[in-house]
């Protein structure tokens, strides 16, 4: 046994040499031992398959990144074998000794590959590769081949190294692999079993792309070329969409949302109780995450390559030897650098694309559960929060990056933008932006504390390197040991490597909380239940939805039995029933009315049967197709044509014929582009009643069985709810449909075939109208409905519009030929051209504030000097120490360094903590002020932009203000400072460093030109492509139960996902373009390492005259030169990142400059102002833009003090104007409006509307206490408004309901809409102000209810100024005065009846047109 182990390992001992195990032990045994064994493995499961299963094929399964593995990295494993066996054979023919465990490691080495290569080409590969045994060994082999490794690195010749260093690095590659895909193929077989949690993840291929991906060569994609046609356009002009990378088919959000609903689906399935959406997520894309592990490992393990090739290049300077060893050295650090910066690109890029699916996927999820989810599920939840889960919860989950934005901000900002035209009216404005502010102060609060804690963290980071010197070279030399360049250096590389991922590690912990958090919130929304209509099992419990129509009602189109519902969600209890026991039995192709009080259940019974009330009891069935209308009409922004399809086809004959049904074809026959003008968010330009018939077109159009209507017509003037009555609800095209129709009006009532009246929950009556009591229900109201506001004063109903409904109809020729580009009333978002502007720089700096921007630099400055003074002192006291010149003691030496580590800590720490504060300062600097501006700003810029585009300047701008950007520019700061350095540090170390210099710069400024004009552009067009998301997302959620009713999810869905897939390609064609700059820099950084080592082994050669310095600072030069690759696309990166940022200050500061109201005025007004409430209007004319015609032309009247007034005339007449104008809302064109002889431009406008109370068409519930709605100055007791609600016949309910202190759901959803109206009533009753204006504020009350309020302000109003804009004859019959409007001048003033008496007079017209 000797004689052989002396044969085998001659001149060695077998296993301990007296320092550590030998080399001859260490390649027998964790070389040729595992090299044996695993052949074995191979061997014996090859036979076993052969003979036992036969051939079984299964590479039609294998995707093209496994083949690539499975096939190339055995081949490259052989030839490095080889290499291996030809370096041993080239040492022995040099007549140096060669142990024979040397060949045989060499050569069990090729067999273990040549024996893979072979057996993945037979049948059964899958079954012997992926089989438990060997990868379970597969795992274990590396783990001992890197422990051999590490042991014998030290001792290896510097091309042996090279290679043993590649086939370890290959067994990790090929182990890791196998494990990963084994996994992958056995999830996937238990999918075909039965579980869908991986049936659709084609997207875990990474190879099997489409489109761009798979058409471009595998050179293009590797150095991202494909990007290049679209940066050449970007440098030439403004890019569009049109110029955007087409995103891989596997990366379209309909298929990243096939794939996540399939695995949350299984959620809920395998987990109701909790499900999930983090494991759902994993489920669906947690293999393409591994698959880009283990890509990450790879780059990780080159990256520890070049510190040890950094290691063995010093101790071959430090030899001086002439061998080649020191150029290959040299090429190798170059290559290790070219490498890693295709691997680090190609991980960023497929990491990617993996979040860019999963934010679509979250996205996605997120909006298909809000067309799903009813209203009384959704109650749990305020819009703001639902809002949240998509401008932040999903980013969070996606990016696990630190959020701070809670829900409460955004549901301020959002009721703020609402309802500011409402706000500005009650001069509130002020109060609302304070709770917002109050808010923003707790955000801030915490904000400050987290900015700070990353202060701490900065300081650590940047103070890392300089501390790690000082402690690992101080013990080290305090021990007794001697310093060395090659172990000084190759530790300070080291060091470097792990500083970014150490530091990193709290940010990673918090990202990871926030992230836990954010899918915890989003999993408890998308786990509720969903909206279920004609759905359910009648045995399955006591309430339910039928899907099928019981035997004994086959002409029933409703069944209500013994219903009781609640706004409640599933997981509350029933409490505060809508509806009582409810039985109910329509049937097919029946008109019915459902009358009743405010409160008493007629918009619940509505509700409640398409589904959205939570059913507590009974059963519910509806037979057939359903549409509706809401009592506050939904309107898409869209065109008009838009909003009546709904996503149906065009029917060129229906479309023309429901448009005059509805009276709508004169009103588009006047309107710019006819039927495709472009109507703004909410219907902002269309009057009240244009925006009640056109949702009325909408379902008339549908074509339903069963048409909902939730009083549709107390929007109209009676003249054109007749119309719509008899040609519309009654008329041809809505011949054999159920419909169901709440209303007030009595023409309406007489003609249902049956009446239901609601009282309290219950049905109070049910029967035919025949013997409906009509007289009780009409003693309140003498006539019918007048009018009902306008906003727009281009609304026109002509006054005969019953009696000439052809002559007025549009004709054929200009509903199907009108024009096919939409007529834009809204205004496009802008978009700025070109580099982001220095002023915007400017300004920042501004924001930030002069003495602390001056700080942040003076200390990053003196900070890098610091510690490149450390590093050259460490580089010195080595050269010292080699050349056993040292002439002072340790200790001094230490102190130096000490020194330098004390003024670099303390700079850092300034740096730090400037950056920090200056960062807050500049957060709440920008917030402040653009929120007062969009406090300040008039009405009319609110009607121009959506919501959403301000909402996403209070939100994602907002964010990267407060977060993003300081974090980007300290690293820019930082990155720019650190490159100064390194550069007059290698310039001082290596002269011929300097030569370069000038073509490098001219290359990285070429490259950045080239790029930054790129991504300018891709950054605005991100910002405002994120607008139609939060838009849509937005006016989505406001409108869910109708598109529920009219099964419109799909194409709204289809909307939604168009929106995503620009967004997605904005966002992938900005990443595609980061790593292209980020390739080439890092190419850049190679090729400077490359030379510097290459300069060094000729210096050290001393061929040429001059002198390249010292070991110690031509070892300083190679580990300053190392991470000058991560350093040089850093720097860029960040600075890139900056400029984008940047633009978010840019957007802020676009609002800055929004046009103001007039807040001035050069008269303080009494306290009691107005004491009388004499308003006079002077020849007054308005203009709501320059180039439309007056609304208000011309207009003069005078209205006493301690009168009521009514104001009446047809929609668009100018009724509405003139309270925009009284209020200032819009500045008048000419003349003056006086009150008590006050001119009110001369009244700071805030003063002018606190003085004066409205209760708006539009009534205004926000999220709150009820006290804090009626009372939010706190004004007055509890008596006084307890009083205010009984003059307003709402005190019951609020008592019922649990009093002032009762939470106020978001918009007021708690209360019906009459009810909402009486409460903003009672609120400017409480306002005790001598001038009361009411603007239609009855229109959706009973007319009960309406008589006695107006009873109510007659009585108890007495003194005040009453201004009434009228839409019921009974409102006006009783005032002082009435004044006529038509087409924006005063037709005709006077008392009301005097002149009902005179038959000549308007006002005698109207009335008997109303009693037709």
């Amino acid at each position: 046994m000797d004689d052989f182990l002396a044969l085998i390992c001659p001149n060695s001992p077998f296993i301990w040499n007296g320092k550590r195990y030998s080399d001859c032990f260490e390649d027998i045994l964790l070389g040729v031992g595992l090299n044996i064994v695993t052949t074995i493995i191979i061997v014996v499961l090859g036979f076993k398959q052969k003979s036992g299963r036969g051939v079984q094929g299964s590479d039609v399964q294998m995707t093209v990144p496994e083949k690539s593995v499975l096939y190339f990295v055995p081949a490259i494993g052989a030839c490095l074998s080889v290499l291996e066996i030809i370096f041993v054979w080239k040492k022995e023919h040099n007549s140096q000794f060669v142990g024979y465990h040397k060949w045989f490691y060499s050569c069990s080495e090729l067999i273990v590959w040549t024996n893979i290569i072979l057996f993945s080409k037979c049948g059964s590969s899958h079954y012997i590769i992926f089989s438990r045994v060997l990868c379970f060994w597969w795992i274990l082999k590396p783990i001992l081949g890197v422990f051999r490794l590490v042991t014998t690195f030290p001792s290896l010749e510097v091309s042996v190294c090279i290679v043993e260093s590649l086939v370890v690095l290959l067994s990790i590659t090929y182990g890791t692999a196998i494990n990963v895909i084994r996994v992958k193929r056995e999830s996937f077989k238990r999918s075909l079993l039965g579980d869908p949690l991986l049936s659709y993840d084609s997207s875990l291929e990474e190879g099997g792309h489409h489109d761009l991906e798979t058409n471009e060569s595998i050179w293009d994609l590797m150095t991202f070329k494909f990007i290049a046609p679209v940066m050449n356009r970007g440098v030439v002009k403004q890019l569009d969409s049109e110029d955007l990378l087409q995103i891989p088919t596997n990366m379209a959000p309909s298929s990243c949302h096939d794939i996540i609903s399939s695995c949350w689906r299984a959620q809920l399935t395998n987990d109701a109780s909790k499900p999930s959406l983090f494991r759902a997520l994993c489920s669906a894309y947690g293999w393409s995450y591994l698959y880009l592990g283990l890509l990450k490992v790879i780059n990780d393990c080159i990256g520890f390559a070049g510190p040890l090739l950094l290691n063995k290049l010093i101790q071959f300077l430090q030899q001086g030897s002439v061998t080649s060893d020191g150029y290959l050295l040299a090429v190798s650090l170059g290559l290790t650098s070219i490498i890693k910066s295709f691997l680090d690109t190609q991980y960023s890029f497929r990491l990617a694309k993996l979040k860019l699916k999963l934010r679509s996927s979250i996205m996605t999820l997120i909006y298909d559960k809000c067309l799903r989810v009813n209203l009384a599920e959704r109650s749990k939840f305020t819009n703001g929060e639902i809002q949240t889960f998509m401008s932040v919860d999903a980013d969070r989950t996606v990016n696990l990056c630190n959020s701070f934005h809670d829900t409460w901000r955004i549901r301020r900002t959002g009721e703020l933008l609402t309802y500011i035209r409402t706000l500005k009216m009650y001069g509130w404005e002020l109060i609302f932006s304070s709770w917002l502010m109050e808010t923003r102060s707790l955000e801030v609060k915490h904000l400050a504390t987290r900015k700070y804690l990353d202060a701490w963290c900065v300081f650590f980071w940047a103070t890392t390197p300089t501390l790690f010197s000082i402690f690992t070279f101080g013990l080290f030399t305090l021990m007794g040991n001697q310093l060395d360049a090659a172990m000084v250096f190759t530790c300070l590389a080291l060091f470097n490597t792990l500083i970014s991922p150490l530091n990193s590690f709290p940010w990673v912990i918090n990202g990871l909380i926030d992230a836990f958090i954010s899918s915890r919130r989003l999993s408890r929304f998308l786990s509720c239940p969903e909206h279920r209509s004609n759905v359910g099992d009648t045995g399955s419990s006591s309430s339910s939805f039928l899907s099928k129509q019981p035997d004994s009602s086959q002409r029933l189109a409703i069944i209500v039995q013994d219903v009781s519902c609640t706004w409640s969600s599933s997981d509350e209890p029933p409490l505060n029933m809508v509806l009582n026991h409810v039985t109910l039995s329509l049937s097919k192709g029946s008109f019915v009315a459902i009358i009743g009080e405010v409160g008493s259940g007629k918009s619940s019974l509505l509700y409640s049967v398409l589904g959205e009330a939570q059913l507590a009891h009974g059963y519910i069935y509806c037979d057939g197709s359903v549409a509706y209308v809401p009592q506050v009409p939904w309107i898409l922004s869209g065109t008009v044509r838009d909003n009546i399809l709904f996503g149906k086809s065009y029917d060129p004959v229906r479309y023309r014929d429901t448009l005059q049904a509805c009276a709508l074809d004169v009103d588009i026959e006047l309107m710019v582009g006819h039927d495709m003008v472009y109507i703004g968010e909410k219907g902002l330009n269309l009057s009240g009643g244009q925006r009640a018939r056109l949702a009325l077109a909408r379902a008339v159009y549908d074509g339903s069985d069963v048409i909902m209507l939730d009083d549709v017509l107390s929007a109209v003037d009676a003249q054109v709810a007749h119309w719509i009555l008899h040609n519309a609800i009654l008329g041809p095209l809505m011949q054999g449909k159920t419909i169901l129709l709440c209303t007030h009006n009595v023409q309406a009532i007489s003609l249902a075939d049956v009446v239901v009246v609601m009282d309290k929950g219950h049905v109070k009556w049910l029967g035919s109208s025949a013997a409906f009591p009509i007289s009780s229900y009409t003693r309140f109201s003498p006539s019918n409905d007048l009018d009902l506001t306008s906003k727009n004063h281009r609304e026109s109903c002509s006054s005969d519009s019953s009696s000439k409904p052809k002559e007025q109809s549009l004709p054929e020729k200009e509903i199907v030929h009108s024009p096919e580009i939409a007529e834009e009333i809204v205004e496009v978002e802008l978009r700025k051209e070109g580099k982001v502007e220095i002023g915007v720089y400017k300004n920042y700096a501004v924001f930030i504030g002069q003495f602390v921007t001056v700080a942040i630099c003076l200390s990053a400055i003196f900070m890098q000097a610091s510690r490149n003074g450390n590093d050259l002192w460490l580089s010195y006291w080595v050269d010292t120490t080699e050349t056993g010149q040292t002439v002072h003691s340790v200790s001094f030496y230490l102190a130096i360094l000490c020194l330098f580590c004390a003024v670099n800590s303390f700079f850092t720490l300034v740096r730090a903590f400037s950056f920090a504060f200056g960062g807050l300062q500049a957060a709440i600097k920008v917030h402040n002020r653009l929120l007062s501006k969009l406090i300040n700003a008039p009405v009319r810029f609110f009607d121009q932009t959506p919501g959403g585009r301000i909402l996403n300047r209070l939100s994602s701008d907002l964010y990267t203000i407060d977060d993003s950007l300081p974090f980007i520019m300290n690293i820019l700061l930082a990155n720019f400072i650190g490159l100064l350095g390194i550069a007059i540090i290698l310039s001082y170390v290596q002269v011929f460093f300097l030569v370069l210099l000038l073509p490098l710069w001219y290359i990285y400024s070429k490259l950045q030109f080239f790029y930054r004009s790129t991504s300018r552009e891709l950054r605005r067009l991100d910002s405002v492509s994120r607008s139609p998301i939060y838009t849509s997302f937005s006016e989505t959620l406001d409108g869910t139960s109708t598109i529920r009713a009219f099964k419109s999810e799909d194409f709204f869905f289809a909307k939604f996902i168009e929106h995503i897939t620009l967004y997605q390609k904005t966002s992938y064609t900005e990443t595609v373009a980061s790593l292209w700059l980020s390739l080439r820099l890092q190419l850049l950084g190679a090729f400077i390492i490359s030379f510097i080592a290459l300069m060094a082994v000729v210096g050290s050669h001393r061929s040429l005259p001059i002198n390249f310095g010292t070991p110690g600072l031509v070892g300083l030069a190679l580990s300053y030169a190392a991470p000058i690759v991560s350093l040089l696309g850093s720097f860029l990166t960040s600075f890139t990142e900056t400029e984008k940022e940047m633009v978010s200050v840019e957007r802020a500061l676009q609002y800055m400059d929004i046009p103001q109201e007039e807040q001035g005025g050069c008269l303080n007004v009494n306290p009691d102002w107005p004491n009388l409430g004499v308003i006079e209007f002077q020849n007054v004319t308005l203009k709501y833009m320059p180039s439309l015609a007056p609304a208000i032309c011309n207009l003069s009247f005078t209205i006493a003090g301690g009168t009521q007034v009514g104001i009446i005339g047809r929609t668009g007449a100018g009724k509405s104007s003139v309270l925009n104008a009284l209020f200032r809302l819009t500045p008048i064109y000419s003349g003056s409006i006086l009150v008590d002889g006050m001119d009110i431009k001369n009244v700071p406008v805030r003063e002018l509307r606190t003085h004066l109370a409205i209760v708006p068409q539009s009534p205004f519930l926000f999220n709150g206490s009820l006290r804090e709605n009626l009372d939010p100055f706190k004004m007055s007791d509890d008596l006084k408004i307890w009083d205010a609600l009984e003059k307003c016949h709402v005190k019951e309910e609020v008592e019922e309901a649990g009093g002032l202190d009762i939470l106020v759901k978001e918009g007021g959803i708690s209360f019906s809409v009459g009810q909402r109206q009486l409460l903003c009533l009672a609120r400017a009753l409480l306002k005790s102000s001598k001038v009361l204006c009411l603007d239609e504020c009855t229109a959706n009350v009973d007319i009960q209810t309406a008589s006695l309020l107006h009873t109510t302000i007659s009585s108890k109003c007495k003194g005040m100024t009453v201004i009434t804009i009228a839409h019921r004859i009974s409102t006006v019959l009783n005032m002082d005065s009435i004044l006529i409007l038509d087409h924006g001048n005063l037709a005709e003033q006077g008392n009301p009846k005097v002149l009902l008496n005179d038959e000549s007079s308007l006002f005698s017209s109207f009335v008997k047109a109303s009693s037709m």
